[in-house]
Formats: structure tokens, C-alpha cells, sequence
């Protein structure tokens, strides 16, 4: 089977364009005030993602609310209150979400924010890698859906992997790795475990070009480079610091550098902004001359949330995300594997990307 195929190909073409909302000062106040309104009478939380557009985290935390990475958002909805959660997100993070709180209501903005790694794992043709290599220990990355989760023995995020895998190799255990083909082989390299590998990619960290990136660090030489394991090989080999969406966001704090190139998702520059005012950013590049990208380090998919989605389906209830009872139980033992291992190990649980 040639998995690279059926990972990457049938993504590409299906890459909608990035189209932030459009506000003014006034539209924007008046619609963050109504929301406000909205989950206190629907006795809803907001939880965003580090890659969603600045107004939408800096609402969540207004609100009581959260912004982080995947499995910490749903970890968050788990814990909190709310008998509603509004995610702002990607699709997977709805189901992450409805999966670790079953008896909640999980709303999303736009049902067809999707993410390139979990459209590229279709469950059925993955299910035919699995019983290919059945004798291996099947582990996905958090940025899948619930039904490639179901199939899977553990899940983890970005920011467990390395341990988990680890862990795993040291027990003699043969690895089944997926989606993502670029953290998979950074892994394999740190670990040196015994690993096959679903060919899979995100279309905003596998635009980051190396050339350009060196070139870059010329021109900034005191710069330190940041990267998200998402990111090709040669891309990962020029880092200062590899790591997690959250693990970005502490080594800015906790660096002493005071300039950053950035190999994730622009998103996240609010948060970094947010914890280091005094410190600068720069993106990593993400094409060559005369070239041109698809995602520009923005994921079109995360840019379909917007505040007037998020009034909208406070108002009508729409975009309700639904998993199947069976299908909620199978993966959310996997997910109950990474969060013991973590609090077995007393470490906090540091999500993807991802997207």
C-alpha cells in the first residue's frame, strides 16, 4: 500500500483559502458583548485554540473561558461547570471534547473546519494499515478523528510523545505511528524506537522551507529559532527549541533571547505577545522566491471561526458535534492512557498543533 498517497494527495486540492472575518471596532465590540450575554444564559464556556484569530482568545478568557491546545481545551470543558461548550477549533477538537464529556453539548462554530492531518487518515484505509502490521502497538496523535482514536492503543500530543514513545521502546514494543509523518520521524530520531509510519501532513507546518529559514536567521542572527515538530526534518534540524504549542509559549517566557522566529501557526503570536510584550516575532518562512503557499502559516481551517459564527450558534443550537456511544468509548480509553501516564509521571500534558 502506498500510504503517502492516500495520506497527502487527497488533501491538497481540498485546502480551502484563509479567509479571517472582517469586522469594525463597533461590529466587533457589539458581538463580543451579545456573546458575553449569550453563554451565561445558555450556561455555555468558550474554549479556543492558540491558532484562532487574537479576538476570539482574548473573548475566552474575558469570559471565563480558556484558550490552549487541543486535549487541554477539552480537558478544561471536562472539569468546568458549563453544561455547554462552545470550541473554538477544528473538528477533531469537538469530538476530543465530546469524548471526555459525554453528557455535555459540544458546539462548534463551523462544522467544516476540518484539519488536513485528520482528513488525510480516513478510518477505513487506516484500519487496513493496522491489520497490516497487527503486531505493533498502534498509536495516534491527538490531531485525528474519534474513529481513527477508537482504533488506536494510545494517543498522545505533541508534547508526550517523545516520552510515551520512549517508554513504549523500552518495553520492547514495536510502533505503529499516525498521522503526521514529519513528528513521527522526529521521534523515531529521538528515540531511535522501531517505528512504520502513516505519510500524513499539515498543510500550514509543511509549507516552512529550510533555505529560507537559514537565510532568514542570517539576516537575524540574535534571533532564536522556535519550531513545532510538525515541521519537515531540515526545518527541525535548525531549531534552538523543538517543541508543543504550549512549550513554545514557556520557552519565550522562559528564554532570555529577546527575538523569535516562529516555525508554527501565526496564531499563536497572541499568546506569546500576551506573555512577552517586550519580545519580538518574526514568522518563519514559509515559500521561496517567486513561489507561493497555500497556507502562509495560517490554517485556513482554524480562520473559519469568528465571532459572529460563535453569537450565531449560541442563538440557534446548530453544530452540535455528535460521537457514537461505542465509538466515544473505544477512544477515549486511549486518551485515559496518556492523561495516567502523565499524572503517573507528574508532568503536565502539553498538546499539538497542530494544526
Amino acid at each position: 500500500m502506498e500510504v503517502k498517497d492516500i495520506a497527502i494527495a487527497g488533501v491538497q486540492g481540498n485546502v480551502p483559502p484563509v479567509l479571517h472575518e472582517v469586522l469594525n471596532p463597533d461590529e466587533q465590540k457589539a458581538l463580543k458583548a451579545e456573546i458575553k450575554s449569550l453563554l451565561a444564559e445558555k450556561d455555555a464556556v468558550l474554549v479556543a485554540h492558540y491558532y484562532t484569530d487574537s479576538e476570539i482568545q482574548i473573548l475566552a478568557d474575558e469570559t471565563g473561558g480558556y484558550v490552549s491546545d487541543s486535549l487541554d481545551m477539552a480537558r478544561f470543558g471536562r472539569e468546568h461547570e458549563a453544561s455547554t461548550l462552545v470550541v473554538a477549533g477544528v473538528r477533531f477538537m469537538g469530538e476530543t471534547a465530546k469524548i471526555l464529556s459525554p453528557e455535555k453539548r459540544i458546539l462548534v462554530p463551523d462544522l467544516g473546519a476540518n484539519c488536513s492531518l485528520d482528513l488525510g487518515c480516513d478510518v477505513d484505509e487506516f484500519s487496513q494499515f493496522c491489520d497490516a502490521h497487527s503486531e505493533r502497538t498502534v498509536v495516534v496523535y491527538a490531531n485525528t478523528s474519534a474513529s481513527v482514536k477508537a482504533r488506536a492503543d494510545w494517543m498522545v500530543t505533541s508534547g508526550s510523545a517523545l516520552d510515551i514513545v520512549r517508554y513504549l521502546d523500552e518495553k520492547g514494543e514495536k510502533i505503529l505511528w499516525a498521522p503526521d509523518q514529519h513528528l513521527g520521524k522526529y521521534i523515531q530520531n529521538e528515540t531511535g524506537a522501531d517505528m512504520v509510519m502513516w505519510q500524513g501532513a499539515c498543510v500550514v507546518h509543511d509549507e516552512f522551507k529550510s533555505t529560507e529559514l537559514r537565510e532568514l536567521k542570517e539576516r537575524h542572527p540574535d534571533a532564536r529559532i522556535l519550531v513545532h515538530p510538525e515541521s519537515p526534518e531540515q526545518v527541525i534540524l535548525q531549531a534552538d527549541y523543538v517543541g508543543s504549542t504550549s512549550g513554545l509559549i514557556n520557552e519565550v517566557v522562559n528564554s532570555t533571547a529577546e527575538k523569535f522566529i516562529v516555525a508554527t501557526d501565526k496564531g499563536i503570536f497572541h499568546k506569546m505577545m500576551e506573555a512577552a510584550p517586550e519580545k519580538e516575532f518574526l514568522a518563519a518562512p514559509t515559500a521561496g522566491k517567486g513561489a507561493t503557499c497555500t497556507s502562509c502559516a495560517e490554517c485556513p481551517w482554524m480562520a473559519m471561526n469568528g465571532l459572529k459564527k460563535i453569537r450565531d450558534v449560541l442563538i440557534n443550537s446548530r453544530n452540535e458535534i455528535d460521537v457514537p456511544v461505542d465509538i466515544a468509548a473505544k477512544a477515549r480509553a486511549p486518551i485515559n492512557r496518556l492523561l495516567k501516564f502523565a499524572d503517573d509521571r507528574d508532568k503536565a500534558v502539553y498538546g499539538n498543533n497542530d494544526a
